[in-house]
């Protein structure tokens, strides 16, 4: 028996550092060919690292949210034959200087880690399942966690404590009038699954009100969630673009009573055949046209060259929430596109955020930014800048209030937009009229269309 350490591969694109976020073996635990063995982290996407050999895990090389030098030991496997390296685990490759016959190549994106519960302690199986990503929790008294699949012992989770489940669980559970909070879970690590619903559905009515009467007992202990990966990505970019950019917000009313009726009627008339529009596209074609004449706001400003770089073509951003975090896909020349394009664009970039398949190249290169919160997206909010943009666009709740028209009181619909710019290099009066100009083209859709 020899043992083979698989080093941290060259991810390409100059990347000289990840961040681990994942493993997907354990020590003890049998790994074969070409089976993912740990998720890394780089400025925006995250890669699955496959095993090259078969083997037995001896070491891993680092804990989850550490960041690894490319070439640094990833893992240490117990190999049949000779391996490729010789010496005690824990022995980095770098000293052994015997490099891997295969090494292992990084594949394409993987779904954005997920943070975890606590930490539940599994059977080593074969292959190895994904470790949870150790979470302290400090509870008084102490006792062990259950193996998944046991049947957990416990009250209702608090008001704060999201139970795990899936989609699917989730939205059956809706639908039966289940509070997933009071269902003891048997699944892997806490996870409901639908027998759980099944049998909380069974005890009747008493077994939420049993639970409930727990939810007034007092809970001690604290909980410890490790920043890591996008979390962590999201954190820095936040921090980053608040500390550099000094923000001037401005927040507008449009009446998208208009627009709002011409959406209704494309629906209805192309709906079928062409897909269904939202406000977005709308937004997005009235942004696009008025950068024809504001075209400061499409724009990314480097404060360390002190450079303003103007594009040409619009980039646009649109910050999709998913549930690993916030991204920013773009849509590629957007001044190309039409409604429906732009409509079809948004709808498959979200997708592919949501489900942690977009590239690199996908969320990366925006010239100005759209964020929207949708129908909880309040009366007015202060969007921070997509450094190192200098614009975004931010779309609160519609609403339809009376109003005054022609001396008549008529309902009308109602929209704030909040619109953040970075004021080293966007005047106050310059934002207004941009604004400005994108509430006369949403009054006025017809002028949408207008080239």
């Amino acid at each position: 028996m020899g043992q083979h350490v698989i080093k941290m591969p060259d991810i390409g694109e100059g990347i000289a550092e990840v961040e681990l976020v994942g493993w997907k073996v354990e020590v003890g635990g049998r790994v074969v060919e070409d089976q993912i063995i740990a998720e890394v982290m780089t400025d925006k996407a995250t890669v699955e690292i496959p095993s090259p050999v078969h083997g037995t895990v001896i070491s891993l090389g680092g804990k989850l949210g550490e960041v690894m030098a490319v070439g640094s030991e990833l893992i240490r496997l117990e190999v049949d034959g000779a391996g490729n390296v010789s010496g005690e685990p824990g022995i980095g490759n770098r000293e052994s200087g015997i490099e891997s016959e295969k090494p292992a190549v990084a594949r394409a994106p993987a779904p954005p880690p997920r943070i975890p519960a606590p930490e539940v302690q599994a059977k080593p199986a074969n292959p190895a399942p994904a470790p949870t990503p150790e979470v302290h929790a400090s509870t008084i008294p102490h006792s062990p966690l259950p193996n998944p699949g046991s049947v957990p012992t416990r009250g209702a989770l608090s008001a704060d404590e999201r139970p795990l489940a899936s989609p699917a669980v989730r939205r059956r559970a809706w639908d039966m009038g289940i509070e997933l909070r009071y269902v003891t879970p048997t699944g892997p690590g806490g996870r409901v699954m639908h027998a759980d619903l099944d049998a909380h559905a069974a005890r009747g009515p008493q077994a939420t009100s049993t639970a409930s009467s727990s939810a007034y007992a007092r809970r001690e202990g604290t909980q410890e969630i490790p920043v890591m990966g996008l979390r962590r990505k999201i954190a820095q970019k936040m921090q980053d673009s608040w500390r550099r950019i000094p923000h001037i917000t401005y927040v507008e009313e449009i009446d998208v009573t208009e627009v709002e009726n011409l959406r209704a009627k494309l629906n209805a008339r192309y709906g079928a055949e062409r897909g269904k529009l939202t406000f977005l596209p709308f937004l997005a074609r009235a942004m696009v046209l008025a950068l024809r004449d504001f075209p400061q706001m499409n724009a990314r400003f480097d404060d360390e060259a002190n450079v303003i770089t103007r594009s040409h073509a619009v980039q646009l951003g649109i910050a999709t929430q998913s549930e690993a975090g916030l991204s920013v896909p773009v849509i590629d020349h957007a001044e190309a596109r039409d409604l429906w394009q732009i409509a079809a664009e948004i709808s498959r970039l979200s997708s592919a955020v949501r489900a942690g398949k977009a590239t690199r190249e996908e969320l990366s290169g925006s010239t100005i930014t759209i964020t929207s919160l949708g129908p909880i997206g309040g009366i007015m909010s202060t969007p921070i800048i997509n450094h190192p943009e200098v614009a975004i666009v931010g779309v609160n709740r519609m609403i339809e209030r009376p109003c005054i028209r022609d001396g008549l009181v008529v309902a009308r619909k109602l929209m704030n937009l909040s619109s953040s710019f970075d004021h080293r290099v966007v005047d106050g009066m310059e934002s207004a009229e941009f604004v400005q100009a994108i509430r006369a083209l949403l009054e006025n859709p017809a002028l949408l269309f207008v080239e």
